[in-house]
Order: structure tokens, then sequence, then C-alpha cells
């Protein structure tokens, strides 16, 4: 029994050895199974990639802005813009719509330019200042009595930016040669409503702001500068206009800081800084024939300092007949002033003025109220009227003035800018005068 089992053993050995093949055994790891990629009827779809960033479009020109830059003006100071100025206006002004001419920041050359409407429907583009005008400083480049004018125009409003917005005359080589003509920075001619505001002018060669047969004009929060001795450099000169409006401004001049001359109606003056120059005047008047009156002028609250006069009202010696009525100075704060108060109709600054004749103009109904401050002249108050034609009823009310003396001024060593007992300032009255008032007058 044991024989027969151990002869089954010995032959299933046999049939294992003879039934395998004599290769060596693999022993690594069999690679993962490959998933079936599915069709692309069943395939999801791959997650999109992010979009790249698009390039910055540049802000896009609003409906109506004619940038002067588009036209071939270069911001340098040297290049003449001229004609590109006027080729934005041109297209500014036929637009079809509202529309805005502007001038960036930079500094641009211009000569003589007039920008003269009437323009699409009775309107006016905004006129838009962010940079600088310079003037060419010779006083050859000019043959005419402005250098910008807007003329024949409605609903002009000129406004300053966010940059220098300044006119810069260039005014010190033309000032050099009294015989050339000297133009007007800037000039409003038949102008019907609208504003300057917010724009600063500098160094003029004459007047450096003319508004001549204007209506319903205001002039706000603009700084005019000039040098004192400066011939001729009036801030802001205002003739024939009617309901004109000058306010919130600093003008500091050789001449006038603001003059009326003649044929104003309804002139209102606020908020003045004012000096150095002349003053605050109406006039002068009666130097041509066939003036037109100058009624309704108020001034207030302004602050005059360091000027050869403060108010003042002033006639030619040998004047034509004209008027001048109704006319309010009030609420003024003066320091250091010569002249604080004066009217003068023996005005005459050529050299010999003695064979003309009394002035014949007409000064009816001017007062002057809640005046005071310090003077720089004993004569804190003038009043030289025409000995032929009477100023007529003029009030001094609540007027007080200090007198100060700087002691260079004089060789009298007595007099010291510190003196104790200041000389009181008086009143001066000359010619003929009907109806004078005063009441709490201190000088």
């Amino acid at each position: 029994m044991l024989a027969v089992t151990m002869k089954i053993l010995a032959l299933c050995f046999v049939f294992l050895v003879t039934s395998c093949k004599c290769e060596s055994w693999d022993f690594s790891v069999a690679p993962a199974p490959q998933i079936e990629t599915p069709s692309e009827e069943t395939a999801p779809s791959p997650a999109p990639e992010a979009p790249s960033p698009a390039p910055e479009a540049p802000s896009p020109v609003p409906e109506g802005w004619f940038d002067v830059t588009k036209y071939g003006a270069i911001g340098d100071g040297v290049k003449d813009c001229s004609s590109a100025f006027l080729a934005a206006w041109k297209a500014a002004c036929n637009h079809g719509g509202e529309s805005t001419f502007f001038i960036p920041e930079g500094t641009f050359l211009v000569g003589h330019i007039i920008f003269e409407g009437p323009c699409y429907n009775e309107g006016s583009p905004l006129v838009l200042l962010n940079g600088t005008l310079h003037a060419p400083s010779s006083p050859e480049a000019f043959h005419d009595d402005e250098w910008i004018k807007f003329q024949d125009l409605r609903e002009l409003h000129v406004v300053g930016g966010t940059g220098t917005s300044l006119l810069d005359g260039q005014g010190q080589e033309a000032r050099k040669h009294s015989t050339k003509k000297r133009p007007v920075s800037l000039k409003l001619l038949d102008v019907v409503s609208g504003s300057i505001r917010n724009i600063n002018l500098l160094n003029s060669k004459f007047f450096n702001m003319n508004l001549q047969k204007c209506q319903n004009i205001t002039v706000l929060g603009v700084n005019i500068t000039a040098p004192s001795d400066s011939p001729n450099t009036d801030g802001i000169h205002l003739s024939q206009s009617t309901n004109m409006n000058i306010t919130s401004s600093i003008i500091g001049v050789g001449d006038d800081c603001i003059s009326i001359g003649p044929g104003n109606t309804d002139i209102f003056i606020s908020n003045i800084t004012c000096g150095p120059g002349h003053g605050i005047s109406v006039g002068s008047l009666g130097k041509y024939s066939n003036e037109e009156d100058v009624v309704g002028i108020r001034v207030r609250n302004c602050t005059i300092n360091g000027t050869t006069n403060g108010v003042r009202i002033k006639s030619w010696r040998g004047s034509p007949v004209s008027n001048a009525l109704n006319m309010t100075f009030e609420d003024i704060l003066m320091i250091n002033v010569s002249n604080p108060i004066i009217i003068d109709q023996e005005y005459c600054p050529h050299k010999d003025c003695s064979s003309l004749k009394p002035s014949k103009v007409k000064l009816n109904n001017v007062g002057y109220r809640n005046i005071w401050g310090t003077s720089n002249t004993k004569a804190a108050v003038t009043l030289v009227c025409s000995s032929s034609t009477p100023c007529e009823n003029v009030h001094l009310t609540d007027i007080n003035f200090n007198y100060t003396i700087q002691e260079h001024k004089f060789k009298d060593s007595k007099y010291k800018s510190d003196d104790q007992n200041p000389h009181i300032p008086c009143l001066s009255v000359k010619g003929a005068l009907n109806g004078l008032q005063i009441s709490n007058f201190q000088v």
C-alpha cells in the first residue's frame, strides 16, 4: 500500500516538471489597467482657461470736445499755435450741440487771435483753460489793439481748470517802447451773458482785461498781476456795458485796479482786493465828445492796500457835457492809501492844463458809507468839483481814517511812522458842491 502511494506522488511530480517552461519569474509590478477614453460624444468639456487681460482702451473723447492739441497745437512755448487754436475754435463754434474748446496743460505761444461768433444755435463753446498762453514778447508782433478777443458771442464762459490757467502778456519788452502799439491782453466785445472765472492774467502790455459793449457778464475769482510801475496796465476796464458783476478777485497792477469808463450802467463790484495800483476809479470821463452817461455804480466790501488812490471819480478839465449818477461806495477798508476818497474834476495828466475850461461832467447822488482805515495823505477825503457844473448830493457817512506817515517819505524828522499823535487827515473841498451831507465823519 505504501509502495503504491509513493509511486503515485512520483508520477505527479514528473508531470508538474514536464508541463512548465523553463522561464525566469517576473516579479515586477503589473502596470495599471488602462481606462478606456470616452468618446467625444460622452466626454465632458475641459475647464476653460482664464482669459488674458485686455489692453486698456483710451478714454473716449466726450462728444463736442475740441482739444487744441488735436489740431496741431504744441505746448512747448516755442511753436506758434495761433492757426491750431483758430481751427479748433471754428470746429467747436460750428458743432451742432454743446461743445468745449479745451486748452490742456502746457505753454502755448499764440499771437493775435479773434474768437468770433455767432456760433451754432446762438450759443458759445465753453472755453476751458488748463494751460498757459504766452503772447509774443516783441512789440513788433502786434498791429492790433488786443491780444486775445472774443467777439459777437452769446453765453460765453471762459473758465480756468486744474492747471495754471494763465494768460501771460509778456509785457516787459513792449513797455520799454511807449510809441509802439501795446495790446490789451483779453478783450470781450459785444458779448451778451457769460462769465470769466478762475483764470490768471500776468504782465500785460496794456490793459489786462477790457469789457466793451457787453451785457450780463460776471467776472469771478480772477487774479491779475502787473508791476506797480507799469503804465496803463489797468486790471479790468469797462466801457459801454450793462449789468456787469466783478467779484471775489485779487488785482495788483500799475494803474487802476478797476476803471469804469463812459457809457456803463448798473455795475456791481464786490470783494475785491486791490493793490498795488491806482485804486478803483470811475473815469476818466469827458475826454471825448458825445460820451454816454454813467449810471448806477456800486462798489462794496473791498480792501484797498498801498495804492495811490482809494475810490476815485475823475473827469477831464474842459470836458463836454455828460452825467455820472447814482454811485455808491461802501464797506471798504483802506490800508496805507493816498487819497482814500477823491473826486477830481480837474483831472489833467498833461503838463499845462491851466488854459482849459472847467469840466462839464455832472456828478449827482454820490454816496460814501462805512469806509475806514489809514491814509498816507492829510486830506483823506478830497472833493474837487467843477466850478461851473456843481457836484450834487454827495453823502459821507461813517467815515473813519487815521493818518500814517512813513518816515522815509519826509525830510522833516518829526514825522514818524509810529507817531503817538498822528496828524489827523482832513476833508478838502474845492469848486462848487450842492447838498453835501456828512454823518459820523472822523478823520
